[in-house]
């Protein structure tokens, strides 16, 4: 019996890695990626020399709130419902209370904070305090810091911080895809 040996064809795998790059490429753009649930807050490490030089700050300059293990909030010795908190806290941040912020359009009342760069958010929460209402707290507050930076930005720039991202972003990527284009035919010509 004889066997018939054919010499087996080659495929020209040259450009390859070139087009499994750019098929990676599209699917990292093109994609969503699912988010962790939680609080996104990196601590900083414990150190023991850091509590004995911890400059003293103005009574005025602490933003308190407390939640219970009712998740009832005291604010600044005032009960509040949770939709109330965002507003009370950009009223703290941007009140300009000495008057050395020149972008703060706040009411500049003496008893609260002096600047946003003075101004401290304490946050208390009781043993009992539910960990979502401790997540929803949490989410105001940042909110607060979050609003006062878009309303800045779109009285200084014309635009959200939002929308000035993603103008970026769509930079970044336009040039990325002109740069991948390009290696992509300098390699197949």
């Amino acid at each position: 019996m004889a066997r018939n040996k054919r010499a087996i064809p080659e495929i020209n795998a040259g450009s390859m890695a070139d087009i499994a790059f750019l098929l990676l490429i599209s699917y990292l753009v093109t994609t969503t990626m699912d988010t962790d649930k939680g609080i996104n807050r990196k601590l900083p490490p414990w150190d023991e020399d850091l509590e004995q030089d911890i400059p003293p700050i103005k009574e005025r300059n602490i933003f308190t709130v407390l939640v219970n293990s009712n998740d009832q909030l005291l604010v600044e010795d005032e009960y509040l419902e949770i939709s109330q908190l965002r507003e009370k806290a950009m009223e703290f941040i941007d009140n300009n209370g000495d008057g050395s912020c020149t972008y703060c359009k706040g009411y500049k009342v003496s008893s609260s904070s002096d600047n946003p760069d003075k101004a401290v958010i304490s946050l208390q929460n009781d043993r009992g305090t539910s960990y979502g209402m401790y997540v929803k707290v949490q989410n105001e507050l940042v909110a607060a810091y979050e609003d006062l930076r878009d309303k800045y930005a779109e009285e200084e720039y014309g635009k959200s911080t939002e929308e000035w991202m993603l103008k970026k972003i769509k930079t970044l990527l336009r040039k990325l895809k002109a740069l991948i284009l390009k290696k992509f035919l300098k390699l197949n010509l």
